[in-house]
């Protein structure tokens, strides 16, 4: 970390003790409480197993307000039951440096929790200017579901981290899902690229997770609970002197709000009123076999928004689910939540609990 332009660096762990889970991999997060007033440290910390409980990594740090000064420092340390500490060795790199300013060392000793894979870290910094102390939270993706999945069967992965953004690309263009986790239907193995979307730096790393997938895809596709899934009714046959209803999917490839497709509040079940448009919907799709949907979920910016994120991503889900039970192959279907981050309406309002649906070509 660094003090009034002293910036502070960072620690982490690492490889274990035989009984203990291995910490190697990339760690992302931040630096505070250094007793600075409304400043803060992105941190990336990489860490690899030595001899026995040795460990050894490189911290790079940043200043959240002024990004164009950096360091780089090398690591060294030693696996506790708990977590570890590590130590600054030496200096690797450094940019945006002033006559004035000076990076804190010291020791860092990190505290690890397995369910979350997160690193806490409390450094002691040696007396130097304005250098104490900081505090470190760190962040690990980590698959935490089964690496195997049935062929064509919805399934949900699940990952660890915190923000986290999936991505079918390494070069991180083309998004599937956000949050931490991901229900799909796989017919063959697949790689999702993964980011960390808290506090990233130009440093920041893009993680694969690779599912295998077995056995051979069944063609009859899976019906959502009928929990979340409001029963469809039954279409009225068409009155022949009657205007055809507009098609919700426009000729060009853009998002497409459903007005009438909305939720209760809090949760991911459907409001009555989504029926119509739903089968509508449904319809267009049975019609064009050929053609592939996207759906991202909304949430209303009330409550916290971890809590909407996971709201959004259940929301898309269940119009994915209604459409599967019209009939529609799940495989033509990815969701994707948004969170509350794109509200429509001033909050709160009912208008903002909603989903997009988009065509992928």
């Amino acid at each position: 970390m660094k003090r009034s332009f002293w910036f502070g660096l960072g620690a982490a762990l690492l490889a274990a003790p035989a009984t203990a889970q291995s910490l190697t991999g990339v760690w992302q997060g931040v630096e505070t409480d250094t007793g600075q007033e409304n400043d803060y440290w992105p941190s990336i910390l990489r860490i690899q197993q030595s001899k026995g409980t040795a460990v050894f990594g490189v911290l790079y740090e940043e200043v959240g307000s002024n990004p164009g000064i950096s360091v780089t420092f090398r690591m060294e340390g030693t696996r506790s039951a708990t977590g570890m500490q590590l130590d600054h060795v030496d200096k690797l790199n450094e940019t945006g440096r002033t006559f004035t300013s000076s990076w804190c060392v010291g020791a860092i000793t990190f505290t690890y929790d397995a369910a979350q894979e997160k690193l806490t870290g409390r450094a002691t910094y040696h007396p130097a200017g304005t250098c104490d102390v900081g505090a470190f939270t760190l962040y690990r993706i980590r698959l935490k579901s089964a690496a195997t999945v049935p062929a064509g069967v919805a399934s949900i992965l699940r990952v660890s981290g915190r923000n986290v953004r999936w991505f079918a690309d390494a070069g991180c263009r083309q998004p599937v899902a956000a949050g931490n986790t991901h229900r799909v239907a796989l017919r063959k193995t697949t790689t999702f690229y993964l980011k960390q979307i808290y506090y990233p730096t130009d440093q920041s790393p893009v993680v694969p997770i690779t599912i295998q997938v077995s056995g051979t895809p069944r063609k009859a596709a899976l019906k959502a609970p009928a929990a979340v899934v409001p029963p469809a009714p039954t279409a009225p046959k068409a009155d022949s002197a009657a205007a055809a209803p507009a098609p919700i999917l426009p000729p060009q490839a853009s998002p497409v709000v459903l007005p009438t497709v909305l939720f209760e509040v809090g949760k991911p079940a459907l409001l009555p009123s989504a029926a119509p448009a739903l089968n509508q919907l449904a319809t267009e799709l049975s019609a064009r076999p050929g053609l592939k949907l996207r759906i991202a979920g909304h949430a209303d910016k009330v409550g916290e928004p971890e809590k909407n994120q996971v709201l959004s991503e259940q929301r898309a889900e269940a119009v994915k689910a209604y459409l599967v039970n019209a009939g529609i192959d799940g495989g033509r279907i990815s969701t994707l939540g948004l969170g509350d981050s794109h509200p429509l309406y001033p909050s709160p309002d009912a208008r903002n609990r909603r989903v997009e649906v988009e065509e992928l070509k």
